[in-house]
């Protein structure tokens, strides 16, 4: 069954005692629970109700977000001018968000119905067929102010369509939320749009929270005083001790595993002793007799498949979170929780790191020279660190572990127990093995920087050689301060808040045109041609293919 499901609101008559508690309303097998937190602890708990109301804030962004993914609507994008005081939610002068930027960061411009060209009497049709309330069903009529009744706003969450888009790209608001110190006591079971208004009874205040899922799909709304971040700051302590760690609804797509893969199979025998010799998918208790003369007990419910032959192989097919489990149960333990978390992290970057794109599937080795993996279903307490610690991964370093040797970019379990024993929380372990990595989402790892100084002295050279031609170019200025760091995943990039351009490397042509189409980006960052990529590509080109001396 579902984990409960969360909500939370900010009673006026509380107000004038300080910061109110925090209140936090879910769904559970009985019904809706209200819960009231403080900084530190769960107060109470009792049945939601009935007449329970909220600002919407900003969750109508959520709702035309769903609308715009399920109808599979265009991305238009927003591409901000510096012309309007609202951008501040969205980006710099020069720079485009695209609709998942737009969700996290908040930005209501990009969302505006007109911009959009959303129109009422289809919007109505469209959440008047999934028998959504009548809140719902009026466009103009969902502003921030608009009082909701709670329990009908988790309702509407419950059912809301692009759910498991919105859960994939809203695990970023606690990822980029106080520099991802959210991570820490949360994990990844937060989901969440945040939301802000007025406080009630009190212009001059604000009153905040957020709503949206558990990692299971569990529709989850809190509130609180003060604004959405004070809100998460104030009670992330409390809320990582109340919130469970169900298995999420979506657990990542097909990892294919080459089972025991440096030690050759001779022969695949049911639990009865009656040999295996035709391929396919394996269900119940075997026993794998080994080349070597060993024999082991495996269990499969059909995820194992035998590919017979003369050479016998045992394949796997696993969710990317069972994977993780599997191996964290096969490399270490599931306690310490710090250190085991710490580890499930590594083991799902080293994955994206190394494995290999089969189809549909990522494709990897059972082996002491990658990852080892357990031929059984994972225990309930690794799968519990797996969904704890669900799509998150380092991005900024290779990320490599070990039993008992610590190193450069690699997590020793045994250190790893040590530093959780001594009260440590699992990003800070990885923090201390990774120091330039950061705890980013699966499908969009956010780099730290780790430095490419033979890039960067080249780059500085070029730019000398090129001033005079990039001079004459509208809107290029030359900028000193930047930071080449070293792409692992995704594709080349600028970072224009830290100034920082991630490229592969310097060996190629092509690493070399990505360095320096990045670098323009920077430099033309408070001109239209900046966003402009057949301009900026084209530049690039020029620069390296026919403007050389």
């Amino acid at each position: 069954m579902r984990a409960l499901a969360w909500l939370a609101l900010l009673p006026p008559l509380l107000a004038s005692a300080g910061p109110a508690p925090l209140q936090l309303a879910w769904h559970t097998p009985q019904g809706a629970e209200l819960l009231r937190l403080d900084e530190q602890q769960l107060l109470s708990r009792e049945p939601l109700p009935a007449g329970l109301e909220a600002p919407l804030g900003s969750l109508w962004k959520l709702f035309v977000y769903a609308y715009q993914v399920d109808r599979g609507l265009s991305d238009p994008g927003y591409a901000c001018t510096g012309q309007d005081r609202e951008e501040v939610y969205c980006c710099k002068a020069g720079e485009r968000i695209d609709r998942d930027q737009a969700l996290v960061r908040s930005c209501g411009l990009y969302f505006a119905p007109q911009r959009l060209g959303l129109q009422s009497g289809e919007w109505r049709d469209y959440w008047q067929a999934r028998r959504a309330p009548g809140w719902l069903l009026d466009l103009d009529g969902l502003q921030p102010q608009r009082r909701v009744a709670v329990g009908e706003l988790l309702d509407s969450l419950a059912t809301l369509p692009a759910q498991a888009e919105a859960r994939r790209v809203l695990l970023d608001v606690p990822v980029s939320s106080a520099d991802g110190a959210l991570l820490g006591p949360l994990g990844s079971r937060l989901r969440v749009k945040t939301w802000s208004w007025l406080a009630d009874g009190d212009a001059q205040a604000r009153q905040g929270g957020f709503a949206g899922w558990l990692a299971d799909s569990t529709p989850v709304w809190a509130g609180g005083s003060g604004t959405s971040q004070g809100v998460l700051k104030r009670h992330a302590e409390a809320l990582g001790k109340v919130l469970p760690a169900p298995w999420p609804a979506e657990p990542g797509g097909c990892v294919e595993v080459a089972l025991f893969d440096r030690y050759p199979l001779r022969a695949l025998s049911r639990a009865d002793g009656d040999v295996v010799s035709q391929s396919g998918a394996l269900r119940g208790h075997y026993r794998v007799a080994f080349a070597n003369g060993n024999a082991l007990d495996i269990e499969s419910q059909g995820e194992l498949f035998l590919l017979a032959g003369e050479q016998p192989r045992l394949v796997a097919r696993l969710s990317r979170e069972e994977y993780v489990a599997r191996v964290l149960d096969r490399e270490a333990a599931a306690q310490p929780a710090e250190a085991a978390k710490a580890l499930a992290v590594s083991i799902r970057s080293y994955l994206l790191q190394n494995g290999e794109r089969r189809g549909e599937c990522l494709a990897i080795r059972d082996s002491s020279a990658q990852q080892r993996v357990a031929p059984r279903p994972a225990s309930a307490a690794a799968r519990e660190i797996a969904a704890w610690t669900a799509d998150l991964v380092l991005a900024g370093s290779p990320v490599t572990y070990h039993a008992d040797q610590p190193g450069a970019d690699r997590l020793a379990w045994s250190q790893a127990v040590e530093q959780a024993q001594a009260g440590l929380r699992y990003d800070a372990i990885l923090a201390r093995a990774f120091p330039r990595a950061s705890l980013s989402r699966w499908d969009r790892p956010v780099a730290a920087c780790q430095p490419l100084p033979a890039a960067e002295d080249w780059l500085h050279k070029q730019r000398r050689s090129w001033r005079e031609l990039l001079d004459r170019e509208p809107g290029y200025a030359e900028t000193a301060e930047f930071a080449v760091c070293r792409l692992y995943s995704g594709n080349p990039h600028v970072d224009r808040e830290r100034r920082r351009i991630f490229v592969r490397g310097l060996l190629s042509l092509q690493d070399r045109l990505d360095l320096t189409h990045e670098y323009l980006h920077l430099a033309f960052d408070a001109h239209p041609n900046g966003q402009d990529e057949t301009y900026i590509e084209g530049l690039a080109r020029h620069l390296l293919l026919e403007a050389q001396p």
